[in-house]
This record gives C-alpha cells, sequence and structure tokens, in this order.
C-alpha cells in the first residue's frame, strides 16, 4: 500500500484534498488518507464518515455500516491516541483515484468558502479535555447511527460534521456549534420527558376510558347497520 506524505498539518485542507487527486497511481487507499492527513486525521475522518452518513443514510444499513469507524475513532479520541488507528483491513480497502477526483472538484469549491471563514481560535474548545469529552458524545451519536432508526441519522451526523470540522481546523468556535446543538437536543428530550411524565397521568385514564368504549361502540354500529 502506498505511503504518502502530504504534511497536512501545515496546509489548508483544501489543498490537501486537491493533492492526493494529483498523485499517479491508479488507487486511493483509506490507508493514505489517513497519512495524508496526519494530526487531523480525527477530525478529517469523522467529518467524512460523518457527511457520508449526511449524504447515504436515507438506504436501510448503510449508517449502521458507516457508525463502526466512527465508534472506533471516538474510542481513541477518549484514550488520547496520538495517531488514528484503524484495522489493516480497512486501511487496505481503496477507490479509483479517477472517481475521487470527479467528486473532490463538486465539493471543492464549497470547502474553500467554508475555510476562508474557518479559523483557529477558542483554542480551550481545542484543547486534550475537549477532545476527551467529544470523543465521549461523538461514540454516543456514533452509536445512534449503528442502531437501524429509520431518519434517526441526520442530526447525529451533522453534529459529528460539526465536531470534525472544528478538530481538523482547530476551530473552536465549529466546535461551540457543535456542543450547542447537543445541549438543545439534550435540553428537549428532558422538556418532552418531563412534559409527559406530567401529562401521562391525565391522559392514561382517558386513553383506558376511549378503549373501554370502542366495544359498546363497535356492538351498537354493527346493530345499527345491521338492522
Amino acid at each position: 500500500m502506498p505511503d504518502y506524505n502530504y504534511q497536512a498539518d501545515t496546509r489548508a485542507f483544501s489543498e490537501v484534498l486537491q493533492d492526493i487527486g494529483t498523485k499517479d497511481d491508479s488507487r486511493l487507499y483509506l490507508g493514505e488518507l489517513v497519512n495524508a492527513f496526519g494530526e487531523r486525521g480525527f477530525g478529517a475522518l469523522m467529518l467524512f464518515f460523518g457527511l457520508l452518513s449526511v449524504a447515504i443514510g436515507i438506504i436501510p444499513g448503510t449508517t449502521t455500516i458507516l457508525g463502526v469507524p466512527l465508534l472506533l475513532i471516538s474510542l481513541q479520541l477518549v484514550i488520547r491516541q496520538d495517531q488514528l488507528w484503524l484495522p489493516r483491513w480497512a486501511l487496505s480497502r481503496w477507490i479509483e483515484r479517477e472517481t475521487y477526483r470527479r467528486g473532490v472538484a463538486t465539493v471543492l469549491p464549497r470547502v474553500r468558502k467554508i475555510e476562508r471563514l474557518s479559523k483557529p481560535r477558542l483554542s480551550i474548545m481545542t484543547s486534550e479535555v475537549s477532545e476527551v469529552l467529544i470523543g465521549l458524545v461523538t461514540f454516543v451519536l456514533a452509536f445512534i447511527l449503528v442502531l437501524p432508526i429509520w431518519g434517526g441519522n441526520l442530526i447525529p451526523a451533522v453534529i459529528i460534521c460539526t465536531f470534525g470540522f472544528g478538530l481538523m481546523q482547530r476551530d473552536g468556535l465549529a466546535i461551540l456549534i457543535a456542543w450547542s446543538a447537543v445541549a438543545l437536543i439534550g435540553v428537549a428530550g428532558l422538556v418532552a420527558w418531563l412534559a409527559w411524565s406530567w401529562v401521562s397521568p391525565y391522559l392514561l385514564p382517558v386513553w383506558e376510558w376511549a378503549n373501554s368504549l370502542l366495544p359498546q361502540t363497535w356492538a351498537w354500529l354493527t346493530g345499527l347497520f345491521g338492522g
């Protein structure tokens, strides 16, 4: 498997994407992508798999497959792994480089626009403690992706993308936005649970009463139309 070094840690992400496509080797290995993104591999691959989950997650079973690498990535963030590790069988997977070039040509203008808005800032959001916390919440979000929940992949995948972009660019503002989304979801879930806890004691008796009327109503309708 080829081993290239694009010095990704000191260059713009869009430049790395473009340079990967210029190599003559017709095969582009996942291991090459990991090496190319260098220390930013965690964030870059979180962004990569998150975007795939958003794009094709409507196809049954795809988020289950895409969520597994994200589980591995998040665990390595938690244990503070310096270099991203993936199984050898995964690193040896490849796609046609020409296919990669066509895909990059489509998204590269948008990536460059986002890069112009992004910059290293709010370093506390990209500290070691922050990365551990991001790893923990990403594990939970990736676990949700693995579950066969139709339509339940969009919000977790978008949050993972935002976390990944923030880590990759060392942009604390992007990470703060992702944490805000997590907090909103948590608050919404808490409000829904509290509302149900308060309302259910009143709704359940009504529901049981309505169910008790069904046999009588059915008998009355049968007698009415039967007569």
